[in-house]
């Protein structure tokens, strides 16, 4: 193998995929068994990757997965691409990272390469992911082995995304580093940013991700604002972004959700306060998105009391589990928020997603595991008192939604094409 990747889940298996495609002998590593075993077999557990090109790397003897980490020990670079979590207090939980590390380091090689992709704080892959290394393997990074940081950028969901043609930005703990990453990385990727050390790297990743978060924040702030003015956020937008220049459009929602978004400006909160530093615009942009769940489903208290009707004992559907469109991936979803303070009020609760038709076991929403999503048809759609879109899934029939239900409460605005009587649909 001339490489191992670990973590085979919406960021490492892309990655295996490409490299293998280029020519490179790679080895995905993971502890869950199950995924394992169905990529040997060919088999895909994420939508937007064909199982065919899967089996055809596999057949080809270009990829193959296992979970013994001591098989890294005859690779030329190890890439590690691990959640990175926030714990109840908001936190950062580097456990995934550092249970890798100590994993890996006692099959650590002289010469290989260690590659942090896990977005997190500046200094976590010299100081801690190093230290854990060095004690693990006895080696010294920067001299026996290489380290460096290169933050994943992958985008779920968009057919125009390609892991190739996505600039990679590298960060190396010395130059020799940086020269190391580089060749690996040059091998599958086509524009390749050298940035100073790690550090830089890790802060680039943040910045991405806290810039989206502030953003989303600002429109999600201006929704109330502009709809207490009796004006529509969503053509606010329209007409801003037809500027064709110092304008990039942002959109409001029910809350944030996947595994950046949420997560990443609390990583840099928390490092800024080990540093003396406030970060009081970042935090309050957290805010302002953790809060829009609450207000939603204020919203649809509002709708369902314009007809005389309580919150309390209503039948909710909350259509879309995943957080973004087009994509399976329920991670950190505004959604789980909204089925739990729903249900919290009383609420009959329940879902639709034609990508997650059972809610897998997760560590935030063990209470919903198991759930099905409802059947798309008028006869069950039409039995719920109100249905509040989440998600905007292109495989969603919205003008269906338009005709079978009684009332709709639209976070996405995506009723907007449809046919519906006004009286019907609120926006929130």
């Amino acid at each position: 193998m001339n490489l191992a990747i670990i973590g085979l889940g919406y960021v490492g298996l892309p990655l295996c995929l490409q490299f293998a495609r280029n020519g490179v002998r790679v080895l995905g590593l993971d502890i869950d068994v199950e995924k394992v075993s169905a990529l040997n077999a060919g088999r895909s557990y994420i939508q937007h990757i064909p199982a065919a090109e899967i089996k055809k790397l596999v057949r080809a003897g270009k990829f193959s997965a296992a979970t013994d980490f001591a098989k890294i020990n005859n690779v030329a670079a190890v890439l590690i691409c691990v959640p990175t979590p926030l714990k109840k207090n908001r936190v950062p939980d580097l456990s995934f990272v550092l249970k890798t590390g100590k994993s890996i380091a006692p099959h650590l090689q002289r010469g290989q390469l260690v590659v942090l992709e896990s977005t997190t704080y500046p200094g976590t892959t010299e100081n801690e992911l190093r230290a854990v290394l060095e004690k693990g393997s006895g080696l010294k990074a920067g001299r026996d082995f290489h380290l460096a940081f290169s933050p994943e950028r992958e985008d779920p969901g968009n057919p125009d995304s390609q892991v190739a043609d996505i600039p990679k930005v590298i960060g190396g703990y010395t130059p020799a580093c940086l020269a190391a990453a580089k060749k690996i990385y040059g091998q599958a990727i086509r524009t390749l940013v050298p940035v100073a050390n790690c550090r830089t790297a890790e802060a680039a990743k943040l910045l991405e991700n806290v810039f989206r978060g502030v953003n989303i924040a600002l429109v999600n702030e201006l929704k109330g604002v502009y709809a207490a003015m009796d004006i529509d956020i969503w053509d606010v937008i329209a007409a801003a972004r037809t500027k064709p220049f110092g304008f990039m459009p942002f959109y409001p929602g029910p809350g944030l959700g996947g595994h950046c978004i949420p997560i990443d400006p609390f990583y840099l909160a928390w490092k800024a306060r080990q540093v003396g530093q406030e970060t009081r615009f970042v935090e309050l942009a957290g805010e302002i998105n953790r809060a829009m769940p609450a207000k939603v489903v204020a919203r649809v208290a509002q709708a369902l009391a314009a007809r005389q009707k309580k919150l309390r004992g209503a039948r909710v559907l909350v259509l879309g589990l995943a957080y973004k469109a087009n994509v399976e991936d329920d991670r950190e979803s505004p959604s789980y928020a909204l089925l739990d303070l729903l249900a919290a009020r009383g609420a009959q609760v329940a879902y639709h997603d034609p990508h997650v038709p059972v809610i897998k076991p997760t560590r935030e929403h063990p209470h919903w595991a198991g759930t099905k999503s409802v059947n798309w048809n008028r006869q069950v759609i039409s039995r719920f008192d109100s249905v509040l879109i989440s998600t905007k899934h292109d495989a969603v029939n919205f003008q269906q939604l338009a005709d079978w239900a009684k009332l709709i409460v639209d976070t996405r605005n995506a009723l907007a094409p449809c046919r519906v009587a006004p009286e019907k649909v609120w926006k929130a």
